[in-house]
């Protein structure tokens, strides 16, 4: 467990009275950064170990799912720096298309000016502008959290290298076709103006209308149903099941579309679904997925009723509609007609919502750019079979796998002016050609760039390579990539992880970009909802960090983190952490006041006393156990081992059991300050990747070493005594019986008793010092009167009460008390000799009384105990 970075001159051991992090926690990373420690040498010897940033839009700021995700990266990245790998922790940020323009346009607005008014070229150069003024809050605020990335290779999805890499895998990909221009029906917001991808679509229960309307005349008629009246304008047709009777004598023929002067055929098509509704459908080829697809197997032509507003654009009488008062407009229309045949309000059904704006999103017919997944997609899936890539936990695989084996084809075209703009050019007389980095575009009369730009995802794919300097073969390239982890939530499984997949594989010659996909859960309040600013739950993590320091929040958002699951955090939660880094301070204090050094090597074992003993024997255990926890990604259950083990056996248990040696001094003093130092140097260490700051300004301080940043991860050195193991077991079993005894009595847990103590049946003798300590005993005295004695563990406890308790009323309670566990084991036995109960019951029900049942013959022996141990009176 030795530490080998260089020692420094011996800092002040001098340690304020209070933990303030305020004033400490930015002036720690400052210095951090100053000397270097987060940059990453591609030059050097060392094992790689790298993390790219999940990278933040730079419109958005810090919240609490970020600092969540960047509390689990940054210890990942400290701990394996510690343990001497070449760690790199990639930082960088998003251009974040729809919501950067989406900002600047606001700001437009405000002035009275659209981007319109600006044109392409000067509105790009005011959203550059804004970026550089205004953007990119939130590596301010990664600094406040502690995050400690390489600062120097801090890239932007739009810098020059990245938008090189953006062109080189653009033209590989049509050159190898597997990027084509087709119409296809899309998702199309009328507020953003473009285009958006099937995972940038969130469905919500919406109240709605269903209308059942009448196309047709005399013998040629059938009603359909719609929730989108406004969109028969479009109509091209009517479809039936081919094996549908009702309908067999009218496919083929042609029938009236009300409220138009056309008529429409009938055709028949194995998408529909007889038993649902009427069996008979409108077909709208421009503006739904499966009407497009039914229009295509009959030759059916596409009519678009609305503009990129969703205005109405059909000739007539509802032409400048929005689309949805046209649908009010037309329902009624019908309806004075006599087309309507039913009417179902509120009809709830689920709906489609642009995941930026919220605005309601309309499947059109447009022509835009694809990306051919079925052979990526393929490969990306391969690599998690065949064990190249490790999702972990591991039954998020089938979410991968349901997603990435049924993909699409990927729309990556938007129609902004923000973004990589589409690098392709069309020529007068229809020709295509994709453009490189490196080659000339074609030039000439005719000939015009593509006004579209990419979807931001497709950029952010090749996150995990191009911030490395692809698609040269660099240094960093070389010793970086793969990654060695992406840390991200399961909610961007779909949007992030498979587009990165599939890059990394086409472009890295089947390397898959990281080793291990590990996904966390959704930061939520503490009553497990969803944060959201409707709810008025949001918490800004800023605020907590200035009330109880980064430490408390970065530990908060660690000890709930279980692998894939969801984390509940409340502000109760933070304050409790707030209170283990004062205890982590006050113990350390009192202990480097009270001897604890780390001058010399560890005594030998047989100079130590049985709870040194004890102690190293936990502290490797608990070594072993945070390792074994870090490689599972088990957040949660390692904080807690630290918790546990911190605060419980070294705070609470061993300075509190080595209080009385360090006050005798002498030889074993300086043993126990020496075990004691080494105790808290590993502590520290083992705490450090979670709580950085609190453990950096003590750990040098103990230690007067440079930085526990760059000091060793602590290793299990093996010590193991099972003999000590068991003596302190052994005494923590007395004193906690005789403290909950003296809390049943109502003694308050600092006053004093006298008190005998007969340890001569236990191997604890060498400990009564220390146990009249914990239990707060005074010597007997000539007027002793054991009023209570208590059997415990082997060892005897008598006490004098006199003059403490009101015996009678003690003894009333405790009978009481007693009375009414006898009466639960009573119900709880005869619940559980009940065959027909046992027969019904569920599993969990009866588990519930069996632990009822072992609760109340607890209760029963303990009570029984007190009462014994009460004097007769």
């Amino acid at each position: 467990m030795t530490e080998n970075s260089q020692a420094q001159p011996a800092a002040n051991p001098e340690l304020p009275t209070q933990y303030a992090p305020a004033e400490v926690e930015g002036k720690l990373y400052e210095r951090w950064v100053e000397r270097g420690y987060f940059e990453a040498d591609e030059k050097s010897g060392k094992p790689p170990y790298t993390i790219v940033i999940p990278p933040p839009n730079v419109t958005g700021s810090l919240h609490l799912g970020h600092a969540f995700e960047h509390t689990i990266i940054d210890a990942l990245t400290r701990r394996k720096r510690m343990q001497g790998y070449e760690t790199l922790w990639q930082p960088g940020m998003d251009h974040a298309g729809i919501a950067t323009q989406n900002v600047v346009e606001r700001e437009l607005a405000k002035e009275g000016k659209s981007r319109h008014d600006l044109g392409r070229t000067d509105f790009v150069e005011r959203v550059w502008q804004w970026k550089e003024e205004s953007g990119g809050q939130i590596s301010g605020q990664m600094r406040r959290l502690g995050d400690g990335v390489a600062w120097s290779r801090e890239r932007f999805t739009m810098d020059e290298g990245l938008s090189a890499a953006v062109q080189t895998i653009f033209k590989r990909l049509f050159d190898d076709g597997l990027i084509y221009r087709a119409e296809r029906i899309i998702n199309w917001c009328p507020r953003c103006l473009t285009a958006i991808s099937d995972i940038e679509v969130e469905y919500q229960d919406d109240n709605g209308e269903l209308v059942s309307i009448t196309y047709g005349d005399g013998d040629e008629t059938l009603v359909v149903a719609t929730t989108r009246a406004e969109t028969m304008l479009g109509d091209t047709a009517v479809a039936v099941h081919p094996d549908d009777a009702r309908y067999t004598h009218l496919v083929g023929r042609r029938i009236k579309l009300p409220l138009t002067d056309r008529t429409i055929p009938v055709v028949a098509d194995e998408h529909v679904d007889p038993e649902f509704g009427t069996g008979a459908v409108k077909v709208t080829p421009a503006h739904d997925p499966n009407d497009f697809e039914i229009g295509r197997r009959h030759d059916l032509p596409n009519i678009t009723v609305m503009d990129e507003r969703a205005v109405i654009t059909v000739p007539g009488p509802f032409q400048g509609l929005d689309r949805f008062e046209a649908r009010s407009t037309i329902v009624a229309a019908l309806r004075a007609e006599g087309r309507i045949v039913a009417e179902k309000r509120p009809y709830v059904h689920s709906v489609g919502h642009c995941s930026r704006c919220k605005t309601t999103v309309e499947p059109r017919l447009s022509l835009q750019w694809w990306v051919k997944v079925g052979p990526l997609a393929k490969a990306a899936g391969d690599a998690v079979r065949d064990g190249r890539v490790t999702i972990h936990p591991k039954e998020m695989e089938s979410r991968y796998f349901a997603w990435i084996d049924n993909l699409n084809d990927w729309n990556i075209s938007r129609q902004l002016w923000w973004g990589h703009r589409i690098p392709v050019w069309h020529g007068p007389n229809g020709e295509t050609v994709a453009v490189g980095p490196n080659d000339e575009p074609p030039t000439g009369e005719g000939w015009s760039q593509d006004t579209d730009v990419l979807d931001t995802w497709f950029s952010s794919g090749l996150w995990p390579f191009s911030t490395l300097g692809w698609p040269e073969q660099t240094p960093s390239l070389e010793k970086f990539y793969p990654n060695s982890v992406l840390v991200t939530g399961y909610d961007i499984l779909f949007f992030w992880v498979a587009r990165m997949m599939m890059f990394g594989l086409y472009a890295m010659d089947g390397t898959p970009p990281f080793h291990t996909i590990a996904l966390h859960g959704m930061v939520r309040d503490e009553h497990g909802k969803k944060m959201s600013k409707t709810f008025g739950n949001v918490v800004n993590p800023l605020d907590w960090m200035d009330k109880y320091g980064a430490d408390a929040v970065r530990f908060t958002l660690a000890r709930g983190a279980n692998p894939g699951v969801d984390v509940p955090i409340g502000e109760d939660w933070v304050q409790g952490s707030r209170n283990f880094a004062n205890k982590i301070w006050n113990a350390t204090r009192f202990a480097m006041m009270n001897g604890a050094t780390v001058e010399g090597p560890l005594p030998d074992a047989a100079q130590m006393s049985a709870t040194d003993r004890w102690i190293l024997s936990r502290l490797n255990e608990t070594v072993a156990q945070v390792d074994a926890l870090y490689e599972d990604y088990q957040f949660a259950k390692l904080s807690d081992a630290l918790f546990h083990f911190a605060w419980d056996e070294v705070f609470d248990w061993y300075v509190e059991l080595s209080k009385t040696t360090f006050f005798a001094g002498g030889e074993q003093a300086k043993v126990s300050g020496r075990v004691l130092g080494e105790v808290l140097d590993v502590t520290l260490r083992l705490l450090h990747p979670i709580v950085p700051f609190v453990t950096e300004t003590l750990w040098t301080t103990l230690t007067g070493k440079e930085s526990v940043v760059v000091a060793d991860w602590p290793a299990d050195s093996g010590f193991r005594d099972q003999a000590a193991e068991r003596e302190i077991e052994h005494l923590q079993q007395v004193v906690t019986e005789v403290r909950r005894f003296r809390a049943d009595q109502g003694l308050q847990p600092g006053q004093k008793v006298p008190g005998r103590l007969d340890l001569s049946a236990t191997p604890l003798a060498a400990h009564e010092a220390a146990i009249r300590q914990l239990l707060r005993l005074q010597e007997e005295g000539d007027a002793f009167q054991a009023t209570a004695t208590l059997p415990v563990a082997g060892a005897t406890v008598a006490l004098d009460l006199s003059g403490t308790i009101d015996v009678p009323a003690e003894r009333k309670r405790l009978t009481k008390d007693r009375d009414a566990a006898e009466k639960e084991k009573q119900q709880a036995t005869a619940k559980l000799g009940n065959e027909a109960f046992l027969a019904k019951a569920p599993d969990n029900v009866v588990d519930k009384i069996r632990g009822r049942l072992a609760k109340a013959e607890a209760d029963i022996e303990r009570l029984t105990a007190q009462l014994a141990a009460l004097p007769e009176g």
